[in-house]
Protein backbone atom coordinates (compact mmCIF):
# COMPACT_ATOMS: atom_id res chain seq x y z
CA UNK A 1 0.00 0.00 0.00
CA UNK A 2 0.93 3.70 -1.12
CA UNK A 3 1.32 5.32 2.49
CA UNK A 4 3.17 8.67 1.46
CA UNK A 5 1.81 11.23 -1.18
CA UNK A 6 4.89 12.20 -3.31
CA UNK A 7 7.53 13.48 -1.12
CA UNK A 8 8.39 17.30 -2.02
CA UNK A 9 10.66 19.49 -0.80
CA UNK A 10 9.92 21.20 2.37
CA UNK A 11 12.44 23.93 2.41
CA UNK A 12 12.65 25.04 -1.40
CA UNK A 13 13.51 28.41 -0.81
CA UNK A 14 16.72 27.43 0.71
CA UNK A 15 17.17 24.64 -1.69
CA UNK A 16 17.24 26.74 -4.70
CA UNK A 17 20.03 28.89 -3.08
CA UNK A 18 21.94 25.65 -1.53
CA UNK A 19 22.39 24.18 -5.07
CA UNK A 20 24.12 27.17 -6.70
CA UNK A 21 26.12 27.59 -3.73
CA UNK A 22 30.07 27.87 -4.97
CA UNK A 23 32.52 27.79 -1.48
CA UNK A 24 35.57 29.95 -1.31
CA UNK A 25 38.80 27.64 -1.66
CA UNK A 26 40.05 29.25 1.89
CA UNK A 27 36.66 28.34 3.48
CA UNK A 28 37.12 24.46 2.03
CA UNK A 29 40.45 24.35 3.37
CA UNK A 30 39.61 25.07 6.42
CA UNK A 31 36.79 22.85 7.03
CA UNK A 32 38.69 19.74 5.60
CA UNK A 33 41.23 20.41 7.92
CA UNK A 34 41.98 17.88 10.53
CA UNK A 35 41.10 18.57 14.53
CA UNK A 36 44.00 20.58 16.02
CA UNK A 37 45.34 18.79 19.44
CA UNK A 38 42.78 19.71 22.19
CA UNK A 39 45.29 18.29 24.32
CA UNK A 40 43.98 15.14 25.19
CA UNK A 41 45.09 11.76 24.94
CA UNK A 42 44.31 7.89 25.23
CA UNK A 43 45.42 6.80 29.13
CA UNK A 44 48.32 4.31 28.81
CA UNK A 45 48.28 1.50 31.09
CA UNK A 46 51.62 1.84 33.12
CA UNK A 47 51.74 -1.07 35.26
CA UNK A 48 50.77 -4.52 33.39
CA UNK A 49 47.25 -5.96 35.33
CA UNK A 50 47.54 -9.17 36.89
CA UNK A 51 45.15 -11.92 37.11
CA UNK A 52 44.12 -13.31 40.21
CA UNK A 53 45.29 -17.17 40.91
CA UNK A 54 41.93 -18.51 41.28
CA UNK A 55 38.86 -17.64 39.48
CA UNK A 56 35.33 -17.70 41.30
CA UNK A 57 33.44 -19.21 38.41
CA UNK A 58 31.97 -18.59 35.19
CA UNK A 59 29.96 -15.32 34.42
CA UNK A 60 27.50 -15.83 31.41
CA UNK A 61 25.49 -12.71 30.15
CA UNK A 62 23.08 -12.70 27.64
CA UNK A 63 22.56 -9.42 25.77
CA UNK A 64 19.87 -7.62 23.08
CA UNK A 65 20.20 -4.73 21.18
CA UNK A 66 21.66 -3.75 18.28
CA UNK A 67 25.42 -3.57 17.07
CA UNK A 68 26.00 -0.23 19.43
CA UNK A 69 24.30 -1.51 22.29
CA UNK A 70 25.81 -4.51 22.49
CA UNK A 71 29.38 -3.63 22.25
CA UNK A 72 28.32 -1.99 25.49
CA UNK A 73 26.85 -4.75 27.11
CA UNK A 74 30.58 -6.68 26.08
CA UNK A 75 32.58 -3.77 27.83
CA UNK A 76 30.30 -3.84 31.21
CA UNK A 77 30.80 -7.89 30.85
CA UNK A 78 34.04 -7.68 30.91
CA UNK A 79 34.65 -4.71 33.85
CA UNK A 80 31.85 -7.17 35.98
CA UNK A 81 33.90 -10.05 35.92
CA UNK A 82 36.81 -8.76 36.57
CA UNK A 83 34.94 -6.67 40.18
CA UNK A 84 33.90 -10.92 40.39
CA UNK A 85 37.76 -12.17 39.70
CA UNK A 86 35.45 -14.85 37.61
CA UNK A 87 36.07 -16.32 34.09
CA UNK A 88 33.86 -14.88 31.09
CA UNK A 89 32.22 -17.09 28.61
CA UNK A 90 32.05 -15.04 24.98
CA UNK A 91 29.04 -13.06 25.34
CA UNK A 92 25.94 -14.48 23.95
CA UNK A 93 24.26 -11.95 21.63
CA UNK A 94 20.29 -12.59 21.47
CA UNK A 95 18.55 -12.59 18.37
CA UNK A 96 17.18 -8.94 17.62
CA UNK A 97 13.49 -9.09 16.81
CA UNK A 98 13.19 -5.72 14.90
CA UNK A 99 16.45 -6.42 12.97
CA UNK A 100 15.91 -10.14 12.55
CA UNK A 101 20.07 -10.77 12.71
CA UNK A 102 20.97 -13.99 14.49
CA UNK A 103 24.67 -13.19 14.27
CA UNK A 104 26.78 -13.92 17.03
CA UNK A 105 29.99 -12.57 18.57
CA UNK A 106 32.63 -14.62 16.63
CA UNK A 107 30.27 -13.62 13.56
CA UNK A 108 30.74 -9.87 14.41
CA UNK A 109 34.09 -9.97 16.15
CA UNK A 110 38.16 -11.15 16.17
CA UNK A 111 37.28 -12.99 19.22
CA UNK A 112 41.38 -14.29 19.31
CA UNK A 113 42.32 -10.35 19.25
CA UNK A 114 39.23 -9.85 21.73
CA UNK A 115 41.30 -12.47 24.07
CA UNK A 116 44.85 -11.46 23.82
CA UNK A 117 44.43 -8.23 23.99
CA UNK A 118 42.55 -8.71 27.72
CA UNK A 119 44.55 -12.28 28.15
CA UNK A 120 46.58 -9.93 31.26
CA UNK A 121 43.15 -8.82 32.63
CA UNK A 122 40.78 -10.98 32.79
CA UNK A 123 40.14 -15.45 31.61
CA UNK A 124 37.66 -15.72 28.80
CA UNK A 125 37.04 -18.91 27.28
CA UNK A 126 35.01 -19.35 23.97
CA UNK A 127 32.71 -21.82 25.37
CA UNK A 128 31.82 -23.40 28.69
CA UNK A 129 33.22 -26.86 29.88
CA UNK A 130 31.60 -29.87 29.92
CA UNK A 131 30.23 -30.18 33.22
CA UNK A 132 28.23 -26.64 32.74
CA UNK A 133 27.25 -27.75 29.41
CA UNK A 134 23.99 -27.19 30.34
CA UNK A 135 23.65 -23.50 31.00
CA UNK A 136 22.54 -22.12 27.92
CA UNK A 137 19.52 -19.37 26.47
CA UNK A 138 17.05 -22.39 26.41
CA UNK A 139 17.55 -23.50 30.20
CA UNK A 140 16.60 -20.44 31.53
CA UNK A 141 14.08 -19.86 29.16
CA UNK A 142 12.33 -22.57 30.65
CA UNK A 143 11.93 -22.42 34.33
CA UNK A 144 13.20 -20.09 37.27
CA UNK A 145 16.76 -21.36 37.81
CA UNK A 146 19.19 -20.77 41.21
CA UNK A 147 21.82 -19.47 38.89
CA UNK A 148 20.35 -16.82 36.18
CA UNK A 149 20.43 -13.47 38.07
CA UNK A 150 16.98 -11.62 36.67
CA UNK A 151 16.66 -8.87 38.90
CA UNK A 152 20.12 -6.89 38.10
CA UNK A 153 19.11 -3.01 38.33
CA UNK A 154 20.03 -0.73 36.19
CA UNK A 155 23.25 1.13 36.28
CA UNK A 156 23.74 -1.48 39.43
CA UNK A 157 27.29 -0.20 41.91
CA UNK A 158 30.29 -2.83 42.03
CA UNK A 159 28.90 -3.14 45.89
CA UNK A 160 25.30 -4.80 44.43
CA UNK A 161 27.84 -7.57 41.97
CA UNK A 162 30.05 -8.43 45.32
CA UNK A 163 26.58 -8.68 47.46
CA UNK A 164 24.32 -10.82 44.38
CA UNK A 165 26.46 -12.73 42.14
CA UNK A 166 29.42 -13.53 43.90
CA UNK A 167 27.51 -15.73 46.49
CA UNK A 168 25.86 -17.30 43.20
CA UNK A 169 29.16 -17.71 41.63
CA UNK A 170 30.73 -19.41 44.70
CA UNK A 171 27.49 -21.50 45.68
CA UNK A 172 27.42 -23.01 41.63
CA UNK A 173 30.40 -22.10 40.14
CA UNK A 174 28.23 -20.11 37.32
CA UNK A 175 26.13 -17.13 36.79
CA UNK A 176 24.35 -16.00 34.03
CA UNK A 177 22.68 -12.64 33.71
CA UNK A 178 20.30 -11.63 31.50
CA UNK A 179 18.88 -8.92 30.94
CA UNK A 180 22.13 -7.34 31.01
CA UNK A 181 21.89 -3.96 28.94
CA UNK A 182 22.60 -0.85 30.85
CA UNK A 183 23.15 -3.35 33.83
CA UNK A 184 26.41 -1.43 35.33
CA UNK A 185 26.88 2.21 36.60
CA UNK A 186 28.92 4.60 35.03
CA UNK A 187 29.98 6.18 38.20
CA UNK A 188 31.59 4.98 41.70
CA UNK A 189 34.15 2.45 40.04
CA UNK A 190 37.44 1.74 41.05
CA UNK A 191 39.79 3.59 38.21
CA UNK A 192 41.12 0.27 36.79
CA UNK A 193 37.78 -0.77 36.02
CA UNK A 194 36.96 2.29 34.34
CA UNK A 195 40.26 1.96 32.29
CA UNK A 196 39.52 -1.55 31.44
CA UNK A 197 35.92 -0.71 29.69
CA UNK A 198 37.96 1.81 27.84
CA UNK A 199 40.76 -1.15 26.72
CA UNK A 200 37.38 -3.10 25.98
CA UNK A 201 35.91 -0.55 23.75
CA UNK A 202 38.83 0.88 22.10
CA UNK A 203 41.39 -1.69 21.92
CA UNK A 204 39.99 -5.32 22.30
CA UNK A 205 36.64 -5.03 20.33
CA UNK A 206 37.75 -5.37 16.24
CA UNK A 207 35.89 -6.41 13.83
CA UNK A 208 36.31 -9.46 12.00
CA UNK A 209 38.66 -9.15 9.22
CA UNK A 210 36.16 -9.59 6.31
CA UNK A 211 34.21 -6.18 7.75
CA UNK A 212 37.70 -4.54 8.04
CA UNK A 213 38.96 -5.69 4.21
CA UNK A 214 35.25 -4.74 2.83
CA UNK A 215 35.75 -1.13 4.78
CA UNK A 216 39.24 -0.73 3.44
CA UNK A 217 38.10 -1.18 0.02
CA UNK A 218 35.20 1.33 0.63
CA UNK A 219 37.40 3.77 1.87
CA UNK A 220 39.97 2.86 -0.84
CA UNK A 221 37.41 3.77 -3.41
CA UNK A 222 36.05 6.98 -1.98
CA UNK A 223 39.89 8.35 -1.28
CA UNK A 224 40.51 7.36 -4.95
CA UNK A 225 37.08 7.00 -7.46
CA UNK A 226 36.87 5.09 -10.52
CA UNK A 227 34.16 2.94 -11.90
CA UNK A 228 31.23 1.50 -10.89
CA UNK A 229 30.93 -1.07 -8.56
CA UNK A 230 29.50 -3.87 -10.47
CA UNK A 231 32.25 -3.21 -13.71
CA UNK A 232 35.45 -3.46 -10.53
CA UNK A 233 33.84 -7.34 -10.01
CA UNK A 234 35.68 -8.81 -7.57
CA UNK A 235 38.81 -7.34 -6.71
CA UNK A 236 39.12 -5.46 -4.08
CA UNK A 237 41.66 -7.45 -2.05
CA UNK A 238 44.46 -6.23 -4.72
CA UNK A 239 42.86 -2.63 -4.71
CA UNK A 240 43.14 -2.05 -1.41
CA UNK A 241 46.74 -3.26 -0.95
CA UNK A 242 47.92 -1.22 -3.56
CA UNK A 243 46.04 2.05 -2.53
CA UNK A 244 48.38 2.97 0.50
CA UNK A 245 51.08 3.38 -1.97
CA UNK A 246 49.10 5.80 -4.23
CA UNK A 247 49.05 9.72 -3.58
CA UNK A 248 46.13 12.57 -3.62
CA UNK A 249 43.92 10.83 -1.73
CA UNK A 250 40.81 12.90 -1.77
CA UNK A 251 38.67 12.91 1.26
CA UNK A 252 35.01 12.22 2.36
CA UNK A 253 32.12 12.44 5.20
CA UNK A 254 30.33 9.91 6.28
CA UNK A 255 26.55 11.11 6.84
CA UNK A 256 24.84 8.38 9.67
CA UNK A 257 21.42 9.20 8.74
CA UNK A 258 18.69 7.24 10.96
CA UNK A 259 15.54 8.22 9.38
CA UNK A 260 13.71 4.83 9.31
CA UNK A 261 9.78 4.06 10.04
CA UNK A 262 10.44 3.36 13.94
CA UNK A 263 12.29 7.03 14.55
CA UNK A 264 9.84 8.88 12.56
CA UNK A 265 6.81 7.49 14.17
CA UNK A 266 8.21 7.32 17.58
CA UNK A 267 9.39 11.35 17.42
CA UNK A 268 6.01 12.17 16.84
CA UNK A 269 7.07 15.01 14.40
CA UNK A 270 5.55 15.57 10.95
CA UNK A 271 7.91 15.36 7.83
CA UNK A 272 5.93 16.88 4.83
CA UNK A 273 4.17 13.29 3.52
CA UNK A 274 0.93 14.74 4.08
CA UNK A 275 -2.11 13.40 5.41
CA UNK A 276 -1.45 9.94 4.22
CA UNK A 277 1.69 9.85 6.22
CA UNK A 278 0.39 11.39 9.09
CA UNK A 279 -2.19 8.61 9.16
CA UNK A 280 0.19 5.80 8.62
CA UNK A 281 2.55 7.09 11.38
CA UNK A 282 -0.14 7.75 13.96
CA UNK A 283 -1.23 4.14 13.15
CA UNK A 284 2.21 2.16 13.58
CA UNK A 285 2.77 4.54 16.96
CA UNK A 286 -0.50 2.71 18.07
CA UNK A 287 0.12 -0.68 17.25
CA UNK A 288 4.01 -0.48 18.28
CA UNK A 289 3.59 1.22 21.55
CA UNK A 290 -0.28 1.78 21.99
CA UNK A 291 -0.05 4.86 21.51
CA UNK A 292 2.22 5.82 24.62
CA UNK A 293 5.15 8.12 23.12
CA UNK A 294 5.73 11.18 25.23
CA UNK A 295 6.49 13.36 21.83
CA UNK A 296 2.57 12.91 21.28
CA UNK A 297 1.39 15.64 23.26
CA UNK A 298 3.07 18.75 21.67
CA UNK A 299 2.69 20.33 18.38
CA UNK A 300 5.41 19.60 15.61
CA UNK A 301 6.47 23.72 16.42
CA UNK A 302 7.00 23.07 19.68
CA UNK A 303 9.32 19.70 18.96
CA UNK A 304 10.92 21.43 16.42
CA UNK A 305 11.81 24.57 18.25
CA UNK A 306 13.14 22.35 21.59
CA UNK A 307 15.27 20.05 18.68
CA UNK A 308 13.38 16.71 19.20
CA UNK A 309 12.82 16.21 15.83
CA UNK A 310 15.30 14.20 13.88
CA UNK A 311 16.41 16.07 10.76
CA UNK A 312 14.81 14.49 7.18
CA UNK A 313 17.71 14.23 4.38
CA UNK A 314 16.98 17.16 2.64
CA UNK A 315 17.68 19.28 6.26
CA UNK A 316 20.57 17.57 6.64
CA UNK A 317 21.74 18.15 3.34
CA UNK A 318 21.10 21.78 3.59
CA UNK A 319 23.10 21.69 6.85
CA UNK A 320 26.44 20.84 5.49
CA UNK A 321 25.93 22.34 2.47
CA UNK A 322 25.30 25.69 4.85
CA UNK A 323 29.05 25.03 6.79
CA UNK A 324 30.57 24.82 3.48
CA UNK A 325 30.35 21.86 1.81
CA UNK A 326 30.37 22.16 -2.12
CA UNK A 327 28.79 19.45 -4.26
CA UNK A 328 31.96 17.61 -5.23
CA UNK A 329 32.15 16.58 -1.56
CA UNK A 330 32.50 12.58 -1.55
CA UNK A 331 29.73 11.72 0.99
CA UNK A 332 29.08 8.25 1.49
CA UNK A 333 25.76 7.26 3.45
CA UNK A 334 25.42 5.01 6.42
CA UNK A 335 21.93 3.76 6.36
CA UNK A 336 19.47 1.22 7.07
CA UNK A 337 16.09 1.66 5.61
CA UNK A 338 15.20 5.26 5.25
CA UNK A 339 11.71 5.89 5.69
CA UNK A 340 9.90 7.35 1.76
CA UNK A 341 12.93 5.68 0.23
CA UNK A 342 14.66 7.48 -3.22
CA UNK A 343 12.03 9.86 -2.90
CA UNK A 344 13.12 11.45 0.38
CA UNK A 345 16.87 10.86 -0.54
CA UNK A 346 16.55 12.89 -3.79
CA UNK A 347 16.78 15.59 -2.21
CA UNK A 348 20.53 14.97 -0.79
CA UNK A 349 21.28 13.68 -3.97
CA UNK A 350 20.85 17.01 -6.03
CA UNK A 351 23.28 18.54 -3.12
CA UNK A 352 25.32 16.26 -3.02
CA UNK A 353 25.74 14.39 -6.59
CA UNK A 354 28.68 12.35 -5.59
CA UNK A 355 27.08 10.41 -2.29
CA UNK A 356 27.87 6.81 -2.26
CA UNK A 357 26.60 4.16 0.25
CA UNK A 358 27.49 0.62 0.53
CA UNK A 359 25.63 -0.91 -2.61
CA UNK A 360 26.80 1.82 -5.01
CA UNK A 361 30.94 1.26 -3.54
CA UNK A 362 30.65 -2.70 -3.64
CA UNK A 363 29.13 -5.26 -5.89
CA UNK A 364 26.75 -7.40 -4.94
CA UNK A 365 29.25 -10.60 -4.42
CA UNK A 366 31.67 -8.37 -2.26
CA UNK A 367 28.35 -7.25 -0.36
CA UNK A 368 27.36 -11.63 0.01
CA UNK A 369 28.80 -11.96 3.46
CA UNK A 370 26.91 -9.37 5.17
CA UNK A 371 23.78 -9.02 2.81
CA UNK A 372 20.48 -8.78 4.92
CA UNK A 373 22.73 -9.21 8.60
CA UNK A 374 21.58 -6.01 10.36
CA UNK A 375 24.78 -5.87 12.81
CA UNK A 376 27.18 -6.99 9.72
CA UNK A 377 26.25 -4.10 7.54
CA UNK A 378 26.28 -1.43 10.37
CA UNK A 379 30.00 -2.89 11.65
CA UNK A 380 30.69 -1.88 8.50
CA UNK A 381 29.04 1.61 8.55
CA UNK A 382 30.54 1.76 11.83
CA UNK A 383 34.01 0.83 10.18
CA UNK A 384 33.85 3.67 7.66
CA UNK A 385 32.88 6.09 9.87
CA UNK A 386 35.59 5.50 11.84
CA UNK A 387 38.36 6.33 9.17
CA UNK A 388 36.26 8.93 7.31
CA UNK A 389 37.85 12.55 7.14
CA UNK A 390 34.60 13.88 9.00
CA UNK A 391 31.57 11.97 10.38
CA UNK A 392 28.16 13.86 10.68
CA UNK A 393 24.72 11.82 12.30
CA UNK A 394 21.43 13.19 11.49
CA UNK A 395 20.19 12.76 14.89
CA UNK A 396 21.28 11.23 18.24
CA UNK A 397 21.09 7.76 18.91
CA UNK A 398 23.02 4.61 19.35
CA UNK A 399 25.43 4.66 16.31
CA UNK A 400 25.86 8.64 17.07
CA UNK A 401 26.98 8.24 20.56
CA UNK A 402 29.80 5.19 19.93
CA UNK A 403 31.09 6.96 16.63
CA UNK A 404 31.46 10.21 18.58
CA UNK A 405 32.65 8.51 21.50
CA UNK A 406 35.34 7.01 19.63
CA UNK A 407 36.63 9.69 17.59
CA UNK A 408 36.69 11.64 20.58
CA UNK A 409 39.43 9.11 22.05
CA UNK A 410 41.09 9.88 18.17
CA UNK A 411 41.00 13.22 18.10
CA UNK A 412 38.64 13.21 14.88
CA UNK A 413 36.76 15.61 13.53
CA UNK A 414 32.90 15.45 14.05
CA UNK A 415 30.21 17.44 13.88
CA UNK A 416 27.30 16.93 16.35
CA UNK A 417 24.14 18.69 14.59
CA UNK A 418 22.89 21.44 17.22
CA UNK A 419 19.31 20.18 17.12
CA UNK A 420 17.03 22.80 18.94
CA UNK A 421 19.22 25.97 16.44
CA UNK A 422 18.34 23.66 13.19
CA UNK A 423 14.63 23.21 14.56
CA UNK A 424 14.31 26.85 15.31
CA UNK A 425 15.80 27.72 12.00
CA UNK A 426 13.71 24.76 9.74
CA UNK A 427 10.61 27.09 11.10
CA UNK A 428 11.86 30.05 9.64
CA UNK A 429 10.08 30.04 5.97
CA UNK A 430 11.29 33.84 5.32
CA UNK A 431 15.00 33.06 6.17
CA UNK A 432 17.29 33.89 2.95
CA UNK A 433 20.12 31.71 2.42
CA UNK A 434 23.13 34.25 3.75
CA UNK A 435 21.36 34.30 7.08
CA UNK A 436 20.85 30.77 7.78
CA UNK A 437 24.55 29.99 6.34
CA UNK A 438 25.62 32.14 9.07
CA UNK A 439 23.74 30.60 11.58
CA UNK A 440 24.39 27.71 10.87
CA UNK A 441 28.65 28.23 10.38
CA UNK A 442 28.30 30.16 13.85
CA UNK A 443 26.44 27.69 15.59
CA UNK A 444 28.75 24.85 14.83
CA UNK A 445 31.93 26.14 15.59
CA UNK A 446 32.65 24.06 19.37
CA UNK A 447 30.83 21.09 17.83
CA UNK A 448 33.36 19.59 16.02
CA UNK A 449 35.08 16.90 17.51
CA UNK A 450 36.30 18.84 20.92
CA UNK A 451 36.26 16.61 24.41
CA UNK A 452 33.66 17.28 26.43
CA UNK A 453 33.89 15.84 30.45
CA UNK A 454 31.66 13.36 31.05
CA UNK A 455 29.24 14.63 34.05
CA UNK A 456 27.88 11.90 36.51
CA UNK A 457 25.18 9.31 34.77
CA UNK A 458 26.56 9.62 31.27
CA UNK A 459 28.26 7.01 29.23
CA UNK A 460 32.06 6.68 29.52
CA UNK A 461 31.41 5.30 26.22
CA UNK A 462 30.40 8.77 24.65
CA UNK A 463 32.28 11.03 26.88
CA UNK A 464 36.02 9.36 27.13
CA UNK A 465 37.11 12.10 28.70
CA UNK A 466 38.57 11.97 31.73
CA UNK A 467 38.36 8.19 32.25
CA UNK A 468 39.48 6.64 28.74
CA UNK A 469 42.19 9.89 28.50
CA UNK A 470 44.45 12.53 30.07
CA UNK A 471 45.63 15.27 29.29
CA UNK A 472 48.95 15.45 27.20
Amino acid sequence: MQELNPIKPRHSRLLRSAVQRETPTSQLSELWSPLESQGWKPYVESNKPTLPEKSEGYIQVFLDGGLNQQKMGICDAVAVAKILNATLVIPYLELNPVWRDSSSFMDIFDVDHFIDVLKDDISIVKELPKEFAWSTREYYGLAIRETRIKAAPVHASAYWYLENVLPVLQSYGIAAISPFSHRLSFDNLPVDIQHLRCKVNFQALTFVSHIRTLGDALISRLRYPQGSAEEMGFNYLQEVTGAGARKNAGKFVVLHLRFDKDMAAHSACDFGGGKAEKLALAKYRQVIWQGRVLNSQFTDEELRSQGRCPMTPEEVGLLLAAMGFDNSTRLYLASHKVYGGEARISTLRELFPRMEDKKSLASSEERSEIKGKASLLAALDYYVGLHSDIFISASPGNMHNALVGHRTYLNLKTIRPNMALMGQLFLNKTIEWSEFQDAVVEGHQNRQGEPRLRKPKQSIYTYPAPDCMCQA
